[in-house]
């Protein structure tokens, strides 16, 4: 459970990260920082902070703050009525970023989740992006991500978020856990 005490730190944390990553946000943006940790109460490996910037019926736009190796759980974007869900774009503004997709040889494998929670990461296609790098990720694609020994802070662009409809691989996740502010 995210207590006001973990949750204050790591919206103070992430206040850091966006300046290191020279992302000017607004007191109000400051204070509206969520922070998800996904009802597992171990935020340093899983978990995520954010600043959504807008979220309209057809686009959306945030900043994702990860710290050193925290990871997002794996999930993807369902359909939503007649809406294929959520295509989005990762680009990355500060450190390095593993993002995980699904793998199509076995060439392609590699895999670091987070010790105790391997069971449920089965995407094992790693891309890094560092500082500039981008990629899109289409519609209702299983994927995770996870930060570098340095954290990582990360422009999300995308079609409409609905996070209470995402998926998670691991059972103990259900959507409406998923963000917590």
């Amino acid at each position: 459970m995210l207590t006001k005490e973990v949750y204050e730190q790591s919206r103070l944390r992430a206040i850091n990260y966006l300046e290191r990553a020279g992302v000017v946000i607004t007191d109000a943006e400051k204070n509206e920082i969520q922070v998800a940790e996904y009802n597992m109460d171990d935020i340093e490996n899983i978990g995520l902070e954010l600043v959504v910037y807008v979220n309209t019926e057809r686009c959306c736009a945030k900043e994702l703050v990860l710290f050193p190796g925290q990871t997002c759980p794996e999930h993807r974007h369902p359909p939503v009525g007649n809406e294929q869900g959520k295509e989005e774009t990762f680009r990355c503004r500060y450190g390095e970023v593993y993002l995980y997709l699904p793998a199509e040889d076995s060439a392609a494998l590699s895999g670091d989740a987070p010790s105790g929670y391997e069971d449920f990461f089965t995407c094992t296609k790693r891309i890094v992006l560092r500082p500039g790098e981008q990629y899109t990720i289409p519609p209702d694609t299983l994927h995770w991500f996870r930060s570098g020994p340095e954290g990582a802070v990360v422009s999300e662009f995308s079609t409409r978020s609905r996070d209470e409809f995402d998926v998670y691989t691991d059972p103990r996740i259900s959507a409406s856990q998923a963000r917590t502010v």
